[in-house]
């Protein structure tokens, strides 16, 4: 028996539309819609979009994605606008010790690790 996949759900704060909209806007699209849940995809990174709204638990979880490079990665959000689009925070590229990161804070204050791995 494997464990083949792992999609956690993730809260949209109290703009779930303006959620919906930026995870497009990073690339993800749409797999499946059921109004208050929304199933999104992006290569092999998938999670689901929840209509919920509880700050304080947006504001403690965190997320990690792979990315080939964080640089071109940060370089299409800022070319795309979208800090200033939807208000969310781009962090600056940091060195840790399992790789390069670029962090965002997403509109409901969820903050998404997006990390180069060492080679």
């Amino acid at each position: 028996m494997n464990f083949i996949s792992l999609e956690p759900f993730v809260p949209s704060g109290s703009n779930f539309e303006g959620s919906s909209q930026f995870f497009q806007e990073l690339g993800f699209k749409i797999n499946w819609d059921a109004g208050d849940y929304i199933g999104f995809e992006r290569d092999n990174c998938k999670f689901i979009l929840q209509k919920f709204n509880n700050k304080e638990f947006a504001e403690n979880l965190m997320l990690s994605v792979g990315v080939d490079n964080v640089l071109e990665f940060r370089n299409s959000v800022i070319e795309k606008k979208l800090p200033e689009r939807f208000g969310i925070k781009l962090g600056q590229p940091i060195n840790q010790p399992y790789g390069k990161e670029v962090n965002i804070i997403d509109l409901a204050g969820v903050c998404w690790h997006f990390v180069e791995a060492l080679h």
